[in-house]
């Protein structure tokens, strides 16, 4: 048994031969035995696995063992798999061959098994490969490791050239995990080494990686290190060098086994994980090495060594079954596209070509790569005609060089045919050609090489654009999309474009939803009907919300579960119902209680998810449909459901576009932050949480920009937007979202602030002076003389003003334009009716300002009666001071009882709870209440009447720290307040390692001072006051002989005022070590005092700077929930509060009634205003759109790139432009050549006739060759029709056998023309009927096609020599009375396919008889009658497959009309009905799905009844 593969410690790594599966299967249960058990275990593995290090570190490190063991099984299962599914071929008959001890299969004698050196079975026999090599399980397969600084790895296995396509697709997919490609890229060429420009190198280099990152592509090649198949290798190299780690390019190399040299380090019969494999490319000889940058090898054998080209057929087989897989759009009926890419190449790659194209591959060929490709390059750019043998053989002798001399003629006639063949499909062939611009990259060459392929569907009546379009969202090409689909010559509607919207929505392709928005598609169309919208939500990624609505869904479904368990037995595997209400639910949930539900509850509308908490994916299917409302149309936003879904999957892309889709804009992004930053709050994954947190300020950002742009231009339209109830985000306001989502930053805006501002002063101007305002608030009849400016009193005089400004400017200019628009102002200012005597009054002392400044002097009065109290007038019985102070604090109590309760945004008594609490302010009015009540329960006691004083003490303490929250409104002290609980916080932390140094000390120095003090106070005072004090220079004096004093001190500690004295020796002085005390004391002021207190200061500076910069905008953050607080405050001062509670006392729980509703926080707009405002703020989000891009476009880093775009372009087309002009160049020098040798032609040929005075009686010598053989020049007049010989008839491959027709060029065919090496196969099929004229070979001389040749003689296929005919019925009718649209019959035949009724015929006369099977014997007689009465549109020759030299097919093309009174066509109709689909009426159109001599016909019958085609 082979011993396993040998590496470091942490990457342990099991050969599968190592241990049998049996013994792996039970590793695991072995190890958790026991530990002797385990031990034993793994010392009874250790000579086959791993060393004895190895094995030592994995017994202390089971977790690593575990991995191990599971990564072993994972390769266990895969080499099972292997061994039933994929076999290799070997050869079982050994037969000396040319060289001594070599089989014929090309292998020594040692590399045969014993059984085949003397086979028993094939005695007497000669070595035949399709009977002497058999199909064996596998040896070879597992990872393969190149050697190198790199270490490159890959995938590889040994197949047999029988092994089914679909097993290699599942190893590719299933086993090797390689997701399904979006494209297959071909890659062919020559297999030796070859020299590639460096210009297109690059380009190839490039853009083959390019086409394949962006679209996920696979890359097949031949995987050896030479030729085409090195330079793909160098480019998957050089992007794995260029760093990118976003995806992996898949290199599949299919080579053949038995050319691949050191194949046997290969070689394993368990696998080789991995297989250590050198490139030995000067010792490979005719062998070849595997090219060390593919990724995957599939290595093909067919029992033979030395022979190449063995994997063509298989290579061809899975290319073909890829290209039938379905593209990964589930929507999407696309398969795989495929398409060929050609470098260089020889005549097997000529081959390949032809192949590829014949199966409907489209083929790029790189100019200049060499050889074939040139070739074929050359060819394409000129006429069929003009692509002759001759020409061939010039290009093949310029471009092969000496390989030239061994190509014989029959080989280069050949060669031209599938040229010209290969040209004559210009839809499949694109040509690279770097010296144009019209391709780009070949990135783009390739792509647009697939689209174009698929514009050959259109005319047979398929919606190429939709395929187009599958193809393009697929590779992720936008810019394919932009310059070949969306043209201004495509019209689209909504509708067709849904599906792709939604695969660009689930496929995260964000550039592809802002393209089809850009063209025409209604995000209301889109997701009209909800069942979209929760398809959207099923097929979401799996994120943090999908997570936790799968877990609000599984909850729902057990809670309706217990429900109904006692009367529905609930059904097993029974799928999770959910609507949408379970995502506004969640929603809900995220952005607060507050909010109402963004999708109303509906039970019409339910849909199924499949769900689970394990796998998060749903399966949706729509169980009942119900129409929308109108009401939740109305509440609907089509563009806030996309945007939301965006948002909730982190999707900062796709979130963008749809928020510019977005009606209420400022409200969603201010939402957006809010669930942004509540996911980032309860997620588990730090940087998911980290990314959502910066989708949050980016959208902050968003709205911050909107607002101010909305704010310059409307100041009062934008204060409107923020107090507004938005009815798409759940009933609530900007503002309020806003400070949910802790977004400091927008509420610190200007127009923010100066809507509190408004709301703080009430009806007051925001103009008016304190001073002012407080003279008033005592001497209130001021507000009569305009000592106090009024708000509306502003907005009249502003409005009159305008008026004025108007009215004026008519007068002077006569202009009536600004009419209407006074009118209107006029009656606004109407409706502004003036202030009066009592309502000023009103307003003057309803103003939370005013409010603000009583409560401060209400707040003084309390303080200093509290104090005169406690100080002067605080007897046993409470004095009326005393019992004022009483109701003074009750009146507070109910004032905190009012706030608690007080919910006008509707948050619940929790979350007002919580709110109430996070306010250090209410803490501090909670804690100075419960210590006032506590201690006026024990003043009231007589026994603690002290101690209560005490307590009430220390109330009045915080009762005046509760002061400085009246100075938070302050602008100048507000800020300053912040950075002082910064401070506290920051001086916490401080004290807790201050402490370290002071209790250290302290205990130290008491120990060695004080001999067992046992009083607990002293000790306190001696461990840690003293040393507190010695902090601020307060030095003590008994550490010191020279400031000792006895009197100081009590000798036994007797004295309670004094502390104990130090040990004294016996001359009665202090026996401790004065020195050490003095070292300890220096050594604590060094830190206490130098360092801590300094590092403290160096504390409060940072924070000082830290918080200065954005203490302004917390200052304006809090500064809302103050204004708040006295806005929905009485009136009245405390304890004069108590009667207005009193009132609400009455009016809320008596009476009965609803609180007040005010609008300064939260007003309803009517429908048309808020339509009106909406309009506006999307203009207003417009600009600031056009202005930010405008300002990145003018950033100096988009500059900077400009730039370097700039320069680069130029830099290739100087490069461009220069090879161009020396390919020019080259061309008009080879012209001139041959211009001047046709002049000496001519020359000569005067002075020959001049010479021999005979001028007239010879000809003129034509200077182009016209031997009998040779074709015309390619120079000939390129206006003759390109398509005047058949096609069809000169294919390779003669249908439903195997016979190869010779080749026969275009120039060829006519019979006129000489071809001296014409030989055709002779073939005449047995089932093609009876032998009428006689089809023997000498027969065949008095037939001639008049098509021309056709490198087949005989009869083939068809039933006699000669001509064969047959008739096209083409019946018709029109469609209705009008003769609006002309149909035809169309038949579905056997293959699948629609034609023409119609069929051999002896005579033109009758219908074919194989009708009558088709059409029923009665409906077959009623036409036959008819025939006559019939118009024969065409009849003549038709370009068959199935024609030959000596036997032909002429058709006949015959309309029968049936008019809508015809009796005939009443028993057409019954038999199309009868039939189930054989017979259709289709019709007559362009795009008629019909073969193209069919479709010429029916263009035929159109013409003649005059309709359109």
């Amino acid at each position: 048994m082979a011993a396993g593969v040998i590496k470091p410690p942490q990457a342990v790594v099991l050969k599968a031969g190592d241990l049998n599966p049996d013994e792996g299967k039970n590793i695991k249960d072995k190890m958790h035995a026991g530990g002797g058990e385990e031990k034993e275990m793994l010392a009874t593995y250790a000579n086959k696995v791993v060393p004895q290090e190895i094995i030592k570190q994995m017994q202390q490190d089971p977790l690593h063992l575990n991995q191990v063991v599971s990564h072993f099984k994972k390769r266990c299962a895969f080499a099972s798999w292997i061994r039933e599914n994929v076999n290799k071929r070997e050869c079982g008959f050994y037969e000396k061959g040319v060289s001594e001890d070599v089989c014929k299969c090309g292998y020594s004698k040692t590399e045969h098994v014993d059984e085949a050196i003397k086979p028993e079975d094939f005695t007497g026999e000669s070595w035949d490969r399709h009977r002497h090599i058999s199909e064996v399980p596998t040896d070879a397969f597992g990872d393969i490791c190149f050697g190198g600084l790199e270490q490159k790895k890959g995938k590889y296995t040994r197949v047999s050239t029988d092994t089914s396509p679909e097993i290699l697709y599942q190893l590719l997919t299933e086993q090797w995990k390689l997701s399904p490609p979006n494209l297959l890229i071909s890659v062919t060429g020559g297999a030796k080494n070859f020299y590639l420009k460096a210009r297109v190198k690059s380009m190839f280099h490039r853009g083959l990686i390019k086409v394949a990152q962006t679209t996920g592509a696979w890359i097949i090649t031949g995987g050896t290190h030479a030729g085409v198949m090195k330079h793909v290798g160098q480019a998957v190299r050089d992007y794995a060098l260029s760093g990118s780690i976003n995806s992996q390019i898949v290199a599949i190399g299919v080579a053949t086994w038995g050319i691949i040299h050191n194949r046997d380090t290969l070689v394993h019969p368990e696998g080789c994980f991995p297989a250590h494999y050198p490139m030995d490319i000067k010792g490979q000889g005719r062998l070849s090495c595997l090219d060390n940058n593919h990724t995957h090898f599939l290595l093909v054998d067919d029992g033979t060594q030395g022979r190449y080209g063995v994997e063509i057929e298989l290579r061809s087989r899975l290319e073909k079954c890829i290209s039938r897989k379905r593209l990964g759009i589930k929507e999407s009926g696309a398969t795989i596209p495929v398409v060929c890419v050609v470098l260089d190449g020889g005549p097997g790659t000529l081959n390949t070509i032809y192949n590829a194209m014949l199966c409907g591959t489209p083929c790029v060929i790189m100019e200049g790569s060499g050889r074939i490709a040139d070739v074929i390059a050359q060819a394409a750019g000129q006429p069929v005609s003009r692509v002759t043998i001759a020409h061939i053989h010039q290009l093949m002798k310029r471009y092969f060089g000496q390989e030239y001399e061994s190509f014989h003629n029959h080989k280069i006639i050949e060669w031209t045919k599938k040229i010209q063949d290969i040209i004559s499909m210009p839809h499949l062939l694109t040509v690279f050609r770097i010296s144009e611009d019209s391709h780009g990259d070949v990135d783009m060459a390739i792509l647009q090489a697939l689209l174009k392929a698929s514009r050959i569907s259109e005319s047979l009546g398929i919606e190429c654009w939709k395929r187009q379009l599958e193809l393009a969202i697929a590779w992720n090409r936008v810019d394919i999309a932009e310059k070949e689909i969306f043209t201004e010559e495509s019209q689209w509607k909504s509708s067709d474009l849904h599906w792709a919207m939604f695969s660009a929505l689930v496929g995260n392709k964000p550039q592809f939803v802002n393209l089809l928005l850009e063209n025409g598609i209604s995000l209301r169309d889109f997701l009209q009907d909800e069942e979209t919208l929760c398809e959207l939500y099923k097929q979401m990624p799996g994120c943090f919300f999908l997570r936790k609505l799968a877990k609000r869904v599984d909850r729902a479904r057990r809670s309706k579960r217990r429900m109904l368990e006692r009367r529905v037995r609930a059904l097993p595997g029974q799928g999770v119902t959910i609507s949408m209400t379970h995502v506004s639910e969640e929603v809900r949930h995220l952005l607060g209680s507050f909010t109402q539900h963004i999708y109303p509850p509906s039970s019409s509308r339910e849909y199924h998810f499949n769900m689970t908490m394990e796998d998060t994916s749903a399966s949706l299917s729509k169980s009942q449909a119900g129409s929308v409302s109108p009401h939740d149309e109305l509440q609907r936003n089509f563009g806030r459901d996309l945007f939301l879904w965006a948002v909730v999957q982190d999707n900062k892309e796709l979130a963008e576009i749809a928020w510019e889709q977005c009606r209420d804009c400022m409200s969603a992004a201010l939402a957006a932050t809010k669930i942004l930053k509540k996911m980032a709050e309860e997620g588990s994954d730090a940087d998911e949480a980290e990314v959502m947190k910066e989708l949050a300020n980016y959208y902050e950002k968003q709205a911050i920009g909107v607002f101010s742009e909305c704010n310059n231009n409307d100041e009062e339209r934008a204060q409107k937007l923020l107090v507004r109830a938005s009815p798409y985000w759940g009933r609530t306001t900007c503002l309020r979202l806003a400070l949910e989502a802790d977004d400091k930053s927008f509420v610190a805006q200007s127009g923010v602030q100066a809507l509190l501002t408004q709301i703080w002063c009430g009806e007051l101007s925001v103009v008016n002076p304190v001073w002012r305002v407080l003279v008033c608030m005592i001497f209130f009849p001021l507000i009569y003389t305009r000592f106090l400016v009024f708000r509306r009193d502003e907005v009249i005089q502003r409005e009159t003003e305008k008026n004025e400004e108007i009215k004026t400017v008519e007068n002077v200019t006569g202009s009536v334009l600004r009419t209407n628009s006074r009118r209107l102002d006029i009656a606004r200012l109407q409706r502004l009716k003036i202030l009066g005597s009592w309502s000023k009054l009103f307003c003057l002392y309803s103003a939370p300002q005013v409010k603000f400044y009583w409560n401060i002097v209400s707040y003084f009065a309390f303080l200093f009666l509290f104090a005169v109290v406690l100080m002067i007038d605080f007897q046993a019985t409470p004095s009326p001071a005393e019992l004022l102070l009483y109701i003074w604090l009750l009146s507070l109590v109910f004032e905190e009882v009012r706030q608690l309760f007080h919910d006008p945004d509707g948050f619940g008594f929790r979350k007002k709870a919580r709110m109430y609490i996070n306010d250090v302010w209410n803490i501090l009015d909670v804690l100075s209440i419960l210590l006032f009540i506590i201690g006026l329960v024990m003043r009231l006691s007589t026994p603690l009447f002290y101690a209560g004083k005490v307590i009430l003490c220390v109330d009045f303490v915080v009762f005046c720290l509760r002061l400085m929250a009246i100075f938070t409104i302050s602008r100048t002290l507000g800020p300053k307040i912040i950075i002082v609980k910064r401070m506290m916080m920051d001086m916490f932390f401080f004290m807790f390692l201050l402490s370290i140094w002071v209790v250290a000390y302290g205990v130290a120095k008491q120990g060695i001072l004080i001999d067992n003090d046992s009083r607990l106070d002293w000790i306190v005072r001696g461990a840690v006051y003293e040393p507190y004090l010695i902090i601020f220079g307060n030095f003590p004096t008994n550490i010191d002989y020279a400031a000792f004093d006895m009197d100081s001190c009590s000798m036994n500690g007797t004295d309670p005022l004094k502390p104990k004295c130090p040990v004294l020796n016996e001359n009665q002085m202090p026996a401790f070590p004065e020195w050490l005390t003095i070292i300890m004391l220096c050594i604590y002021l060094l830190f206490a005092n130098i360092l801590l207190l300094n590092l403290l200061i160096a504390i409060f500076n940072f924070t000082f700077q830290e918080v200065q910069d954005n203490t302004d905008t917390i200052w304006k953050f809090q500064r809302y929930e103050l204004i708040k607080e006295y806005h929905s405050r009485p009136a009245a001062p405390p304890p004069f509060i108590i009667f207005s509670h009193l009132y609400l006392f009455i009016r809320l729980l008596l009476l009965r009634r609803p609180p007040i509703i005010c609008k300064e926080f939260k007003n309803e707009l009517p429908q048309v205003e808020e339509e009106e405002l909406l309009s506006w703020e999307a203009l207003m989000k417009d600009r600031y759109l056009l202005s930010t891009k405008q300002e990145q476009s003018q950033s100096m880093e988009r500059r900077i790139l400009d730039t370097a775009q700039k320069v680069t372009t130029m830099n290739e087309r100087l490069e461009r432009e220069e090879e161009t002009s020396s390919a020019a160049m080259t061309t008009r020098l080879a012209r001139l050549e041959e211009q001047v040798a046709q002049s000496a032609k001519a020359l000569q040929w005067i002075m020959d006739s001049l010479k021999s005075q005979g001028f007239g009686s010879k000809e003129v010598p034509s200077l182009i060759s016209t031997a009998a053989d040779e074709p015309p020049d390619t120079f000939k007049n390129t206006s003759e029709k390109e398509d005047r010989f058949h096609v069809n008839a000169r294919q390779f491959h003669y249908p439903n056998s195997k016979i190869t027709r010779f080749p026969v060029p275009e120039e060829k065919v006519p019979w006129e023309v000489g071809f001296s090496s014409y030989m055709p196969t002779y073939h005449t099929s047995e089932e093609s009927g009876d032998n009428v004229d006689g089809s023997e070979p000498e027969a065949t001389d008095n037939y001639r096609n008049p098509g021309g040749r056709t490198g087949v003689r005989g009869r083939g296929a068809l039933r006699h020599l000669g001509p064969n005919l047959n008739i096209d019925l083409v019946l018709t009718r029109w469609r209705d009375s009008g003769r609006s649209v002309l149909e035809y019959l169309a038949v579905w035949d056997d293959r699948g396919t629609l034609t023409l009724p119609g069929g051999p015929i002896q005579s033109a006369n009758k219908l074919p008889v194989t009708l009558k099977r088709t059409l029923g014997k009665t409906l077959y007689e009623k036409l036959s009658e008819k025939v006559s009465e019939g118009t024969k549109v065409s009849e003549g020759y038709v370009d068959d497959c199935r024609n030959t030299d000596n036997a032909w097919v002429e058709t006949t093309v015959l309309n029968i009309h049936l008019i809508r009174a015809s009796e005939v066509l009443l028993d057409v109709n019954n038999m199309v009905v009868s039939s189930p689909g054989a017979l259709q009426w289709q019709e007559v159109s362009g795009k008629a799905m019909l073969a193209s001599n069919q479709r010429d016909s029916l263009q035929q019958v159109a013409e003649l009844h005059n309709s359109k085609f």
